[in-house]
């Protein structure tokens, strides 16, 4: 939806033009539908008065004949009909899925302020809800058409009635009509309030074990408590509401019907009316209460669908975070990674260079300071938020293309993200994957036990988010899918916080036989010392700014403060 500016009315209007053919289709079955069950009452009044009254059995053959062929019509146009408007709200539901998905994972980065669980249900629900428009416009079109039909039929049998309908149907409506701002302000709470609880639930999930470990349940239990009773109040609020609309609906139906079918009695007392006529009338005027109902349920349905709507353009609307360039690939040059006076949130004025074939450490005393320049490098900050330039093999980073950054730079922090599947496909992310260079990185990671604790080595399956690895397996499998993608430039940030010291020695010792190798360049932002062992320099941050820099032995030698992060 590039072309126009996103907005809920623009993604329910979208669903119908998407799904034309369909609700076309739909619609006129569902039309036909309603139009044959409004006539029903008419031809049981017609059979009456022509077949019934006279005693002609010829007649009344032909008639239940007849009504026999119009209950078909009803039957089938029904079935048809709600098929192809259900695979309409399928269709659409499944494509906004994917045009979420997709935007979630735009390496871009989007503004939509959603956090991962906001974003969950927007995708579980709101896409669901949004593309129910399809439905209620098809159910609307045929509540319309039957009341039209009985109108015209109430016309032919007494014009009185039949204004009455006609008058009094549309005012019925648009009264009902006049609760829809205030059901989409509460299905919107709603959905907001359920969406926030969601993702709280996700993040809870995600940290139970570090919950745990600091003994932190009790106060995550009060917090999700509070949200979900924030969530439940709202709810009630907004079915509040829909219970009154609906009830409204109903009673000022029932009252309508009592109207028009006393009207009609009086004028079969007055003998304006024959029986079969006031059959007729009758069963029209309670039929009446069906289009009505469905009037006023759609009305409900578009509130909600309405607020859906408007969740899902917040995401499919959202700008991408970054905005990169159009240059392809850099050609390898003696300085892989540069920093030029960069500064962004905690840092100001940082200078960096990444030499070909070199490892470079970072330590920074403020681990505020240490985020910002991850997040820097990883492309996650818009140019316009930080100052200076970052250099990639020459070229600045924002001229090159997303891919070719991304292909050129890999930061994999230290919070290891594993999918669900085997082993070998999370360390291939993907590609092929070559099992002799797969089976190297392990070894570079020092996680040949990982393989070695499962009889299916390699080919072990692996839960939702690596559940069935430690933290400390979880880290040494990233960092071989990193070690095993080979970019020209790694970036490292607190790659060994969940190893004990012995297999984070092996893993540095692995990581500078891996890297020093041929031009590549390697960052590694941490305060490890046996990882800053294995660095050809080290550079202190503090304050926002490189203040030392130099051999990591000389630094522990010289630099007290650097000695007491290092050593503690």
């Amino acid at each position: 939806m590039a072309s126009e500016e996103v907005t809920a009315g623009s993604v329910l209007r979208r669903a119908l033009r998407r799904h034309r053919g369909r609700v076309a289709a739909g619609t006129a079955l569902l039309c036909t539908h309603q139009a044959a069950e409004a006539l029903v009452p008419v031809a049981i009044g017609v059979i009456i008065d022509r077949a019934v009254a006279t005693g002609d059995v010829r007649a009344l053959l032909l008639s239940l004949a007849g009504l026999a062929a119009l209950f078909t019509v009803l039957a089938l146009a029904y079935r048809t009909g709600a098929r192809l408007t259900y695979a309409a709200v399928e269709r659409e539901a499944h494509a906004v899925r994917v045009e979420i998905a997709g935007r979630a994972l735009d390496p871009r980065g989007h503004r939509s302020g959603m956090r991962d669980g906001e974003l969950l249900s927007v995708t579980a629900s709101d896409a669901e809800l949004a593309a129910a428009v399809v439905r209620i416009a098809a159910l609307c079109a045929a509540a319309v058409t039957a009341l039209v039909v009985a109108a015209v039929a109430l016309l032919v049998v007494d014009i009185p009635l039949g204004l009455g309908v006609l008058i009094g149907v549309p005012l019925l409506v648009v009264a009902l009509n006049r609760m829809a701002p205030l059901l989409t302000r509460r299905s919107t709470s709603q959905q907001e309030a359920l969406a926030g609880t969601t993702s709280l639930a996700v993040d809870l999930v995600t940290g139970l074990r570090v919950l745990r470990g600091i003994g932190a349940q009790a106060n995550a239990a009060r917090r999700y408590a509070g949200a979900s009773r924030h969530a439940l109040d709202v709810t009630l609020r907004a079915a509040t509401t829909k219970g009154l609309h609906l009830g409204l609906t109903t009673a000022v139906n029932g009252l309508f019907l009592a109207v028009v079918a006393g009207v009609a009695g009086w004028l079969a007392l007055e003998g304006r009316l024959t029986v079969g006529e006031l059959v007729a009338v009758v069963g029209l005027a309670q039929f009446v209460a069906e289009p009505v109902q469905t009037l006023g349920y759609g009305i409900q349905l578009f509130a909600m669908a309405r607020a859906s709507a408007q969740r899902v353009a917040r995401v499919l609307g959202a700008a991408p975070l970054v905005r990169p360039g159009e240059a392809g690939a850099p050609a390898p040059s003696a300085a892989r990674l540069t920093l030029d006076n960069v500064g962004h949130a905690g840092l100001d004025g940082v200078n960096l260079r990444v030499g070909a074939g070199e490892v470079l450490g970072v330590l920074a005393y403020d681990p505020a300071e240490a985020e910002a320049l991850v997040a820097v490098l990883a492309g996650r900050v818009p140019r316009e938020d930080y100052r200076g330039t970052l250099h990639v093999d020459g070229v600045p980073a924002e001229e090159l293309h997303i891919d070719a950054l991304r292909g050129a730079v890999l930061v994999e922090p230290h919070d290891v993200a594993l999918f669900e599947g085997t082993l070998r496909s999370n360390l291939a992310a993907g590609g092929a994957g070559d099992e002799a260079v797969l089976l190297g990185a392990v070894r570079a990671a020092a996680a040949q036990d990982v393989l070695a604790a499962h009889p299916h080595g390699i080919d072990r399956v692996l839960t939702e988010r690596g559940a069935n690895l430690s933290g400390g397996q979880r880290q040494r499998i990233g960092l071989a899918r990193a070690f095993a993608a080979d970019p020209p430039v790694l970036v490292l940030h607190n790659p060994t916080t969940a190893v004990d010291a012995v297999t984070e020695a092996l893993l540095a010792d692995g990581l500078a036989a891996v890297r020093r190798a041929g031009e590549r360049g390697t960052v590694v932002i941490t305060n490890s010392p046996a990882l800053l062992r294995i660095t050809d320099r080290v550079a202190v941050i503090d304050g926002g700014r490189v203040v030392a820099e130099g051999p990591h032995e000389r630094l522990l030698a010289d630099d007290a403060r650097y000695r007491e992060e290092v050593l503690r």
